[in-house]
């Protein structure tokens, strides 16, 4: 949060003097992360976590100019039809939204608490999942356009968008995990310090409180959704390899989806026994993008 103000335009601008390093200085020294988290960073010490926030912005707009300026250059000489053109500018239009999400998450860290809302953050990430599966699903669609399948097939199809939409589930409990810093208590696997079920599950009061703001609850939801989404997939697998209508593309991303599974568990586990440390904890999240890829891949290739 070391970047204090949202401006889309202007904000391409880092600081290009002293005078400007030391006005986005004072402004960060005002903040609560400054107050209770980093209190006594030098300067030198700020530039090192402004030009994260910085690149990750950038970065971001920088999306924005590669999607915007090929398609205007598409529609202008008429290599895309009309519902690509829609499909396609309403992904930019999330793109906008994500951007302006992401201040809103930021604008949460910068009032009395140093930590952004857990809440704002998880649906950042679902917005950025949502845009990734439209731009994601689009590209597959062009390049493998739907064809006609068994009619067997179409129970099939049903079980793959649920597996694919039970990825995005565990992906969001996975924010919230690391929103409310879930992952740095009960650090040890297959039990949680001892026990199946934490008996602190349910301390607060009212219950529903748990869900969203108790450690071990929502750590144990976790679990519970990756439990259930290993059992779904291997049913998932056997029906795609059992059934002799199944097309070659879907049996090759099934084998990858279930390949992918057990690596994201095994990385998941490791973060968590290891107590979340930084390369562990990004992989695990690089992870289950990519994880949620290859279920989309399977339910595209079986459409």
């Amino acid at each position: 949060m070391s970047i204090t103000e949202w401006q889309p335009t202007v904000g391409d601008v880092p600081p290009l003097s002293d005078v400007d390093w030391s006005v986005a200085f004072e402004k960060y020294r005002a903040t609560p992360e400054y107050r209770q988290v980093n209190s006594g960073m030098t300067l030198a010490d700020f530039k090192s976590i402004f030009w994260w926030e910085y690149a990750h912005r950038l970065l971001g707009r920088l999306i924005g100019v590669a999607f915007l300026v090929p398609f205007i250059v598409f529609v202008v000489r008429r290599r895309i039809d009309s519902d690509l053109a829609t499909r396609l500018l309403a992904i930019f239009a999330l793109g906008g939204l994500q951007g302006a999400l992401g201040w809103y998450m930021v604008q949460s860290g910068l009032v009395d608490d140093p930590r952004v809302s857990p809440f704002r953050l998880t649906a950042h990430l679902a917005l950025a999942l949502t845009i990734f599966a439209a731009m994601f699903w689009t590209a597959m669609s062009l390049v493998a356009p739907a064809r006609a399948q068994a009619r067997e097939l179409l129970g099939l199809r049903r079980w793959a968008y649920a597996v694919a939409a039970l990825v995005f589930v565990m992906a969001l409990s996975g924010a919230l995990v690391a929103g409310i810093r879930a992952g740095f208590a009960y650090n040890t696997f297959p039990l949680m310090n001892g026990s199946v079920v934490p008996p602190e599950i349910m301390m607060l009061e009212p219950w529903w409180t748990n869900l969203f703001w108790n450690m071990a609850t929502v750590q144990f939801d976790h679990r519970v959704i990756a439990l259930t989404l290993a059992v779904v997939a291997i049913v998932l697998w056997r029906r795609v390899h059992s059934s002799a209508q199944t097309p070659q593309r879907a049996v090759w991303a099934v084998d990858a989806f279930a390949a992918m599974l057990a690596v994201q568990i095994a990385l998941g586990i490791a973060t968590l026994i290891y107590v979340v440390p930084l390369p562990l904890a990004a992989l695990h999240q690089a992870g289950a993008v990519a994880m949620f890829a290859l279920a989309l891949n399977v339910a595209h290739s079986l459409r």
